[in-house]
C-alpha cells in the first residue's frame, strides 16, 4: 500500500502520467525501483520527473499517511483494485487513490450530483430540496453527490440526509481537515448515511485549483448531473464540463435571461451541453429510470415567467386537478379565448396537459 499512495504524492507527477508509469513498470512498487536511467526512458518522463519519483521523501510521505488512513479508519482504493467505484474508473484522470470515509459503497445503482452556485437563491434551495426528496420517494436506492459547499451543494446533502438517502461528500482537501468549517454537523452525519471521499491526502494546502480537481470526482462518480444555479462562469460550470467530457448526462435549471444565476444553466441549455429539466420527470424519461412507487410522486415545475392568466389557471388547476376548459374559465373568471390561449402556452412549457375530453390538468 505505501507504494500505491506514494504515487500520488510525486511531485509535477499527474493521474495519467502516474498510470503510464505503472503501465510500464508493471507496478506502483517497481515506479519506484526504476533507476533515474530507466525511468526516462519512457514516454513523457524526462529528467526533473525522474529525479522527483527517486526522492526517498516520497515513499517517507507515504508512510506517514498510510499510519493516518489507519487510525482514522479511512480507506484508500487504489485505481486497479475491484472495490474502486467503477463509473470513476471509467474516467481517463481518475485518482490513483481515492480515500474514502464513511458506510455508503460508491456504486449504487443510481447516483445522480447536483450542484450550483455557493450564492443560491431560496428558489434555488427550494427547489433543490425539491429534486431530492421527489428522488427519495421513487428512488430508495439513489445515491446523491455534492461537493459539501456553501448553496446549492450543501441543500443537496441536507435534503438527502432528511429524507433517508444516502449521500457522499467530494472534498477538494484531505480527510484530515473539514472546509467549509460550518458543516463540520452535516459532515459527521453524512458519515453516518454516506461518506466523505477525496483524492488529496492529508496535510494537503488549501488551493483553488484543488477544488477543480474535486468537481471532476463530483462528475465522474455519477451517472448524470443535475446544475441547479450557476453564473456563466462557476465551478458547477466546470462540473458539467467534466460531465460532458465522460460522456455522462448533464441536466439544467432554467431561468429567466436576466437572472445571474440562471445564465450558465440556460447557456449549457441552449449550447447543448445540458438537458432542460424543470422536474424529476424529464430526469426520469432520459435515464430512462421508473419510479418505484406505483403512482409517480408530484413535483411543481420550475417556472419564472407565468402571465397573471397563466398563474390563475395555474393556481386553479392545483386546487381542483382536472378541469374542463369550460370549467376553467368559470373558476378562473376569464373568457374562454383567454383561457385557451394560456392553456396552449402552459402545454408548451410542460406545466399542464390535455388529457382525452378536452380535460387539462398540471403535470
Amino acid at each position: 500500500m505505501i507504494h500505491k499512495l506514494a504515487m500520488c504524492m510525486i511531485h509535477g507527477v499527474g493521474e495519467i502520467t502516474a498510470k503510464k508509469l505503472i503501465a510500464y513498470t508493471g507496478s506502483p512498487k517497481a515506479v519506484f525501483e526504476e533507476s533515474q536511467n530507466s525511468l526516462m526512458k519512457i514516454p513523457g518522463i524526462g529528467e526533473i520527473l525522474a529525479k522527483e519519483i527517486s526522492k526517498k521523501e516520497v515513499l517517507l510521505k507515504a508512510e506517514k499517511e498510510l499510519k493516518f488512513i489507519e487510525k482514522h479508519n479511512i480507506t484508500a482504493f487504489f485505481y486497479l483494485d475491484k472495490e474502486y467505484p467503477y463509473r470513476l474508473k471509467e474516467c481517463e484522470d481518475s485518482p490513483i487513490i481515492l480515500f474514502h470515509r464513511g458506510k455508503m459503497c460508491l456504486d449504487a445503482p443510481k447516483i445522480i450530483s447536483i450542484v450550483g452556485t455557493r450564492q443560491a437563491t431560496p428558489e434555488g434551495c427550494e427547489f433543490t430540496f425539491d429534486i431530492v426528496k421527489t428522488l427519495a420517494e421513487g428512488h430508495k436506492d439513489m445515491l446523491i453527490v455534492s461537493g459539501l459547499a456553501y448553496g446549492i451543494d450543501i441543500v443537496a446533502h441536507r435534503s438527502a440526509l432528511k429524507n433517508q438517502l444516502n449521500t457522499v461528500a467530494v472534498l477538494a482537501h484531505g480527510l484530515d481537515r473539514l472546509y467549509p468549517p460550518h458543516h463540520k454537523q452535516t459532515a459527521t452525519q453524512i458519515l453516518d448515511q454516506g461518506a466523505t471521499v477525496t483524492d488529496f491526502p492529508s496535510q494537503t494546502i488549501f488551493d483553488k485549483g484543488n477544488f477543480i480537481k474535486r468537481n471532476r470526482i463530483i462528475a465522474g462518480l455519477a451517472d448524470a448531473t443535475i446544475v441547479v444555479e450557476s453564473d456563466i462562469k462557476g465551478g458547477a460550470l466546470l462540473t458539467a464540463e467534466f460531465a460532458n467530457s465522460y460522456n455522462r448526462d448533464v441536466f439544467a435549471i432554467p431561468g429567466k435571461p436576466s437572472d445571474k444565476f440562471h445564465k450558465g444553466c440556460n447557456w449549457l441549455i441552449k449550447t447543448n451541453k445540458a438537458g432542460l429539466m424543470d422536474s424529476v420527470i424529464d430526469l426520469e424519461k432520459a435515464m430512462n429510470w421508473e419510479s418505484n412507487e406505483n403512482q409517480k410522486p408530484k413535483q411543481r415545475s420550475l417556472v419564472f415567467d407565468f402571465s397573471p392568466d397563466e398563474q390563475l389557471i395555474v393556481d386553479t388547476l392545483k386546487n381542483e386537478n382536472e378541469l374542463s376548459i369550460d370549467f376553467i374559465s368559470v373558476r378562473s373568471q376569464l373568457p374562454i379565448n383567454k383561457v385557451s390561449a394560456s392553456l396552449l402556452n402552459l402545454e408548451f412549457q410542460g406545466v399542464v396537459k390535455t388529457m382525452p375530453g378536452k380535460i387539462f390538468k398540471l403535470i
